[in-house]
């Protein structure tokens, strides 16, 4: 049985000018996944996350939870959560006037939860915003969007400017909350190492295009990576890597829909990191810079 999906991209487009930021892209995603869209800057992640969340007009069809973001975006954010790479909570405002704020707008803002999720931290209920550091204010933020009882959670950059600490306590809130309740959640980040052991699903975007779309499973099932003995460089080569690098001295090639059974001979067989996928999927384009 067929499916609708949370989100269903086709032909999506979004110029600046003379700037191409989405490049006729398709994409799906599915109910219940956590998807990484995992770009350098300047891919187009921004873009995108905004289209999706009605921010911004597009080219192309775009259904989010089986609604047009740009002329349905009120009764679409009913059912969708979104944290930005920048916590723009007001200064002034103290954490207990914050919860009474968004509990008095928000119809599916669940109070009892948020106060949940605080009471872990160090967060005082009277603390002005301007008295916490950028890490509790990201706590509480995410405390805040994560009470929400929404469908979709959409978050760009999340733990920009966060330190080890933080980030771990944001990604590990994020996988409780996802095995508690049925949610999508779609990150976008060019931190690729952090969420590797997160995503369900990694979406590789350069330049407005999509480089690759792939479960986890497909990621372990379709690639593998070598560590070429010197011997066997030239028998390596003739199996095509789609990309080579060298570490330590020794020649690493990457595969795709090789059987391990061919490549064992030829060294240590192991399955890529992300970051090392995303590298040669993306390349050069990863080292751009740009906003």
């Amino acid at each position: 049985m067929t499916t609708t999906p949370v989100i269903d991209a086709r032909g999506l487009r979004k110029t600046y000018g003379d700037t191409v930021a989405l490049d006729s892209l398709d994409l799906r995603v599915d109910a219940g996944r956590i998807v990484g869209i995992i770009g350098p800057n300047g891919a187009g992640k921004t873009t995108l996350l905004n289209a999706i969340l009605g921010l911004t007009a597009y080219e192309g069809e775009l259904q989010v939870l089986g609604r047009d973001p740009w002329r349905e975006r009120a009764a679409l954010m009913h059912d969708v959560a979104f944290i930005a790479d920048v916590a723009v909570l007001p200064r002034w405002i103290r954490v207990s006037q914050l919860l009474d704020y968004v509990e008095a707008v928000h119809p599916r803002f669940v109070r009892a939860r948020a106060e949940s999720f605080l009471e872990r931290t160090t967060i005082r209920a009277k603390a002005k915003v301007k008295e916490l550091s950028k890490g509790m204010v990201a706590q509480l933020h995410l405390a805040v969007v994560m009470a929400i009882d929404a469908q979709l959670l959409v978050l760009d950059e999340p733990t920009l400017g966060l330190d080890i600490i933080y980030r771990k306590q944001l990604f590990d809130a994020l996988l409780d909350d996802y095995h508690e309740r049925a949610r999508t959640i779609v990150l976008a980040t060019h931190q690729v190492e952090e969420i590797e052991h997160v995503v369900t699903d990694v979406v590789f975007l350069d330049r407005g295009r999509i480089a690759l779309q792939a479960t986890m499973d497909e990621v372990e099932q379709r690639y593998r990576e070598v560590r070429v003995h010197p011997a066997q460089l030239g028998a390596a080569r003739e199996l095509v890597p789609i990309h080579e690098r060298e570490a330590l001295g020794q020649r690493i090639m990457l595969f795709e829909d090789v059987a391990t059974e061919r490549l064992a001979p030829l060294g240590d067989v192991r399955t890529p990191s992300v970051a090392d996928l995303f590298i040669a999927r993306v390349g050069d384009g990863a080292r751009r810079s740009g906003s």
